[in-house]
C-alpha cells in the first residue's frame, strides 16, 4: 500500500466538501468510464522508448476536467499540482502528474481520431439503454460561438473557417452549432458545425435521424419542408414558429397554438445553456472547425448526462 502524503490525509479529514468536489463525485456517477475507455482504448499509443504511457483512465479523466473547467493545458497542469479534489477525481498522486505537453498530446490524440463525436455517441447508447432518447420528434436550432476578431496573431488574420454574420442589430464573428434534440427529454442526438454566416435551415438534414414524426422550430426555419432534400419526408408534422410581425395579426385558437409550439421549443435551449454558460464554452479556444467540433461533441455528451440525471434517477 502506497504511503499517503499530507495534502491527502488533510484532503479526507476535512469536514467540508466544496463545490468542486460535489460536481466531480456527480460527474464522476454519471459518465460511463468503462465504455469511453473501451472505445479509445483501441487507439491508445502502448508508449515508446521503453517508457509506459500515462494509464488512459487517468488521462481520460483529466481531458474530461479541462473541458468541465475550460481550461488551458498549461492551466490543466497547475490545477492538477494545486487541487487535490482534482488528482483525486483523476486517480493521480503528486509524484507523478502529466505536464501541459502530455496533456495537449492527449488532446491532439482525441482530435486525430475523431474520438469526440464517437465518444458522444457512446454516451447516447448509455442513456438510450436506462430508457431515454426516443425518436418520435426533434426539435432543430442553432448557436453562435464567438470567435475572436483580432488580427493580430502570428499570420495577421481571422481564422479563416470562422465568419461574421449579423443577429438583430449585432454583428457576430465565429461559428455556429446546430443541434437536434429529443423533443421529449431535450437531449442532444445530432451536432453540426459551420461558420457562423451558414443560414441554420442548411445543415438541418443532418440533424434529423429520419425516424421523426414531428419537427419543432423557430421562425428560421420556415419553409424548410420545401427544400429537396427533406421532400421525401412525408410522414412529418413540421411545427415551426411563425415571424413576430405575423404572430400579430393571428387570432386566440392560433396564437395558443404558437405558445404550445413555443413551450416545447423551449427544450432545445437547456443543452445551449449547459454547453456556453455551466462548461463556459461561449468562445472557441482553437482555430477550425474541427478542433471545435470535437470538443463540442464532448460537451454535448456532458449536458446530455446533466439533463437526463432526474431521469436516470427517476
Amino acid at each position: 500500500m502506497d504511503q499517503i502524503t499530507f495534502s491527502e490525509a488533510e484532503y479526507q479529514t476535512k469536514k467540508r466538501k466544496t463545490r468542486r468536489e460535489i460536481f466531480l463525485e456527480r460527474m464522476d456517477k454519471l459518465i460511463p468510464w468503462k465504455q469511453l475507455e473501451k472505445k479509445v482504448a483501441r487507439y491508445y499509443p502502448k508508449g515508446r522508448n521503453g517508457r509506459p504511457p500515462y494509464p488512459l483512465p487517468a488521462m481520460l479523466r483529466v481531458h474530461c476536467m479541462q473541458l468541465f473547467y475550460n481550461l488551458s493545458d498549461p492551466a490543466m497542469e497547475d490545477a492538477l499540482y494545486e487541487i487535490e479534489s482534482m488528482r483525486h477525481f483523476a486517480g493521480l498522486k503528486l509524484d507523478r502528474l502529466p505536464d501541459e505537453t502530455t496533456i495537449l498530446n492527449f488532446r491532439h490524440f482525441l482530435e486525430q481520431h475523431g474520438l469526440g463525436k464517437a465518444l458522444f455517441k457512446e454516451v447516447n447508447k448509455h442513456l438510450e439503454k436506462n430508457g431515454l432518447m426516443l425518436r418520435e420528434g426533434s426539435i432543430v436550432d442553432a448557436t453562435i460561438i464567438s470567435a475572436p476578431s483580432s488580427t493580430k496573431n502570428q499570420t495577421g488574420k481571422r481564422d479563416p473557417e470562422m465568419h461574421q454574420t449579423r443577429k438583430g442589430n449585432e454583428w457576430h464573428f465565429g461559428m455556429k452549432m446546430h443541434i437536434g434534440v429529443d423533443d421529449t427529454f431535450g437531449l442532444i442526438h445530432s451536432i453540426d458545425t459551420t461558420a457562423a454566416n451558414v443560414h441554420d435551415i442548411v445543415p438541418t438534414d443532418k440533424l434529423l435521424h429520419g425516424e421523426e414524426q414531428r419537427v419543432f422550430g423557430d421562425a428560421g426555419y420556415l419553409g424548410i419542408q420545401k427544400r429537396d432534400e427533406h421532400k421525401h419526408r412525408k410522414n412529418v408534422s413540421w411545427f415551426i414558429a411563425k415571424r413576430p410581425g405575423t404572430r400579430k395579426t393571428l387570432d386566440a385558437d392560433k396564437l395558443k397554438a404558437e405558445k404550445i409550439k413555443a413551450s416545447v421549443r423551449a427544450k432545445v435551449e437547456h443543452p445551449f445553456r449547459y454547453i456556453k454558460r455551466v462548461f463556459g464554452y461561449g468562445k472557441v479556444r482553437y482555430r477550425g472547425l474541427a478542433k471545435n467540433s470535437n470538443r463540442l461533441h464532448l460537451l454535448a455528451a456532458f449536458s446530455n448526462l446533466l439533463i437526463g440525471e432526474k431521469y436516470m434517477l427517476a
